[in-house]
């Protein structure tokens, strides 16, 4: 439902391995940072508020889940050849940690591969998605997938109730996460619910979106880094692409440890053998982590021997204990700003009225008000694309989630049109909060032109029952500026005061050979040319005109002549 866009800090850029692993490593034992007993790191209740000047807010596509804080061993994995077990080609063996199980390693390269010909210019590595994996689930438990990449039991992270961690009230009715209280990360991935309900995708074909399917889980992933026309070989748009995914310093650090860590070489295991960390917060009671040794039990206190009374013949009667300390009421926990909000209103949104391709000058804002109309900050609006139109937000996502700022103004991204014409929806409503939403009509008009001139001078001449030599061949321009992917018809006219199509004279042909005297359809090139079929002449001879329409009303005329040859 909601792209979570994350608060985009100031990130840690390394240069070698071992500083970013003792970055990492000082980072996750920062003080007020707090772990669970397994030392999985929560990154919730440290984080500072969103900062509304970049569109952010804390959520992530994890909601700031805990993440298994191991680091890689310092020493690189120093690969060398040798032969995978499972498919026989040739692979790279080092340390133990750097084996991936097959099919999850699969899923990474086949994401990478899509994202590399659906957005070349992010230049996503598969070894940040194995990071990021590592990081949020030990690649899927060290592998426990079937052949499908579909993991054995879900994988989930805690309850996001404002304990420890974020507060995420249910966006899914528990469809994801079978919780229909809170939201909890799922799959291999760890996405929350209401992100992966517009970022899911199918990565393996099979026709659904399922977080806990590792292919469709990295593939999620990949996309979701690439947003915002990002190019991740630019080491401060990785760093905000992987803050974006979980707001905290001390994971972007943790990541890029393993990311360096897997670009010095990997290998693949079978499935069900890769390594976990050591320090997990194991979600699923009946799967524990192979790695984590069991607590020992804590063996009871010795019994305190009783206490004969002074002088009193050896009685053993107990001292009597003081009464148990009364334990004060808590106090109520106040309301999240988002409980607060009693509706949205609008933030003086201009015109929304853009043409087809180009982007639209106003943006849809929003703010979010108590009821006594004051505006509530830090909350998280989220922004719909609806309706039969391909206009989306910058970054091709047709869904934004922005958190409001000190004044709980929301701005939604720049809209930008598609090609298809006409209206559609921009829908604004209040995350966690059943309350009314803010509907914004926006429009695409199409592309115009309001000149037309031929390219070329040379007269259009033919005899009866010929072909013209010459193939008529416009240009297009708008306010003096080139004109493409504009709409047009050709009409042979009876005359130039009767543009009704002609019975007569010079026609066209259709894909059979039959003769049409109106083209429909046409459109502009991209630098504006509009090339006509070549035309025929019947026995009719004498002057006859062509008539070209464009959208914008552009029009020309242009003259056909038709007569026998001199003697």
């Amino acid at each position: 439902m909601a792209a979570h866009f994350g608060r985009l800090r100031k990130g840690a850029t390394t240069t070698a391995v071992a500083a970013v692993a003792v970055a990492a490593l000082s980072a996750s034992q920062a003080p007020g940072v707090t772990t669970d007993d397994l030392g999985r790191q929560s990154a919730g209740a440290a984080q500072p508020s969103g900062d509304a000047s970049t569109g952010g807010e804390g959520g992530g596509a994890t909601g700031d889940s805990p993440y298994y804080t191991d680091l890689p061993p310092l020493k690189s994995p120093n690969p060398s050849p040798s032969a995978s077990p499972t498919t026989g080609t040739t692979v790279s063996v080092g340390e133990a940690e750097a084996g991936i199980p097959a099919t999850v390693l699969d899923a990474y390269k086949k994401a990478e591969a899509e994202l590399r010909a659906s957005k070349p210019g992010c230049n996503l590595p598969w070894q940040l998605l194995a990071a990021i994996g590592k990081v949020e689930s030990g690649q899927a438990r060290g592998g426990r997938v079937d052949a499908s990449g579909t993991t054995y039991s879900p994988i989930l992270g805690p309850k996001l109730d404002g304990n420890g961690f974020a507060l995420i009230a249910d966006t899914d009715n528990g469809a994801y996460d079978g919780d229909p209280a809170y939201d909890r990360a799922v799959g291999p991935m760890q996405f929350i619910p209401s992100t992966w309900e517009w970022a899911g995708r199918d990565g393996n074909g099979d026709g659904k979106k399922d977080p806990n399917n590792v292919y469709d889980a990295a593939l999620a992933a990949g996309h979701y880094l690439c947003r915002f026309d990002r190019d991740l070989s630019v080491q401060s748009q990785m760093n905000a692409a992987i803050l974006n995914y979980n707001n905290s310093t001390e994971y972007l650090n943790t990541v890029l440890s393993w990311l360096e860590y897997y670009r010095k070489g990997t290998h693949e295991v079978p499935d069900g053998t890769g390594t976990l960390p050591s320090h997990s917060s194991n979600s699923d009671p009946a799967s524990p982590s192979p790695s984590t040794p069991a607590t020992p039990s804590t063996p009871s206190a010795p019994s305190t021997p009783n206490t004969p009374k002074p002088g009193g013949g050896g009685s053993t009667s107990p001292t009597p204990k003081p009464p148990a300390p009364t334990s004060p009421a808590p106090s109520p926990t106040p309301p999240t700003p988002t409980q607060t909000v009693d509706h949205l209103e609008d933030a003086n949104t201009g015109k929304l009225t853009a043409t087809a391709g180009s982007a639209f000058g106003a943006k849809v804002a929003v703010r979010a008000e108590s009821k006594a109309s004051k505006g509530v900050a830090k909350v998280r609006v989220r922004f719909t694309i609806i309706g039969d139109t391909d206009a989306t937000f910058t970054g091709g996502e047709s869904v934004a989630t922005v958190v409001t700022g000190s004044a709980g103004t929301a701005t939604a991204p720049a809209l930008v049109a598609g090609e298809k014409a006409g209206d559609f929806t921009v829908r604004a409503t209040v995350v966690g909060r059943v309350l009314g939403g803010l509907d914004y009509t926006a429009t695409v008009t199409p592309r115009q032109a309001d000149t037309l001139t031929r390219t070329g001078d040379t007269a259009l001449t033919c005899v009866p029952g010929g072909e013209f030599a010459d193939q008529v061949e416009l240009k297009a321009t708008y306010k003096g500026a080139v004109a493409g992917k504009v709409a047009a018809t050709a009409t042979l006219i009876k005359s130039a005061d009767d543009p009704t199509e002609n019975d007569k004279g010079p026609y066209f042909k259709d894909a059979d050979g039959k003769t049409i005297r109106t083209l429909t359809d046409l459109t502009t090139d991209a630098d504006g040319v509009l090339k006509l079929p070549k035309l025929y002449a019947d026995d009719a001879t004498g002057t006859f005109l062509l008539r070209v329409n464009t959208t914008g009303g552009a029009v020309l005329t242009v003259e056909l002549k038709v007569a026998a040859a001199a003697s």
